[in-house]
């Protein structure tokens, strides 16, 4: 079952302030009843959805998370090495979903993928600030001078500038880092800045969303409350 306001916006009926002006105008049918609540649940495998009489259907919306195995690069295509796309299972294939960010090609762990642009945007933008989780291990070992320089927002050696970040020691080469935003290969370089080269990088966290037990290599959909998680937090 899936919220009508939201099988809209998936059936590419309009961004979610279009859709409610749509039901509010009595543009939307359900199984040739006109439907002005975009809360009502509906099975869009059984029942018709119709805007001003023509059927809709097709992609509908839908988020997705892999244990992105190293090995892979994080694009749609590419002409010489593998991507995560082929961890997709065929049969997305029409759905059109699209990674949430990057992982590095040796980076491993939680991935995201959707075809929700709006649910995309928030998840990548840094004035939303959700967080990102990193379990890593490194050349030597973290002391408070680096967690504290990590809270006030590193400036790497080519003067990018980072956002504070969280920085927790775990013992002798290992740290958990926790950033806010996705810039080129950040969490190693903000390591590195520190004199800790990273030898192994996994995300296990987004938002709200924790990459669990979930196997290497495999994926799954994700439910309709943890998509309303990822949305609200």
């Amino acid at each position: 079952m899936e919220r009508l306001d939201k099988f809209l916006c998936g059936a590419g009926a309009g961004s979610r302030s279009q859709v409610k002006e749509l039901l509010k105008a009595g543009r939307v049918a359900v199984d040739g009843r006109t439907e002005k609540d975009g809360g009502r649940k509906i099975d869009p495998q059984r029942q018709t959805v119709t805007l001003d009489g023509d059927a809709l259907g097709g992609k509908r919306r839908m988020a997705a998370v892999l244990n992105k195995p190293a090995g892979y690069i994080t694009a749609t295509e590419d002409g010489s090495q593998a991507t995560v796309m082929e961890l997709l299972p065929p049969a997305w294939k029409h759905l059109d979903l699209k990674p949430v960010g990057r992982l590095d090609k040796d980076t491993e762990g939680l991935l995201l993928f959707t075809n929700d642009g709006d649910l995309l945007h928030r998840l990548i933008s840094p004035k939303k600030a959700v967080e990102k989780e990193y379990y890593a291990r490194h050349e030597g070992q973290a002391g408070p001078e680096d967690v504290e320089a990590f809270e006030r927002g590193l400036v790497l050696g080519d003067g990018t500038r980072c956002l504070p970040a969280r920085l927790e020691p775990l013992g002798p080469g290992e740290s958990m880092v926790v950033v806010c935003e996705g810039k080129y290969h950040q969490v190693r370089r903000m390591m590195a800045s520190r004199g800790m080269t990273v030898t192994y990088l996994e995300r296990r966290r987004e938002g709200t969303l924790e990459l669990g037990d979930l196997p290497r290599g495999a994926v799954r959909e994700l439910t309709a409350e943890e998509i309303t998680a990822l949305e609200e937090k």
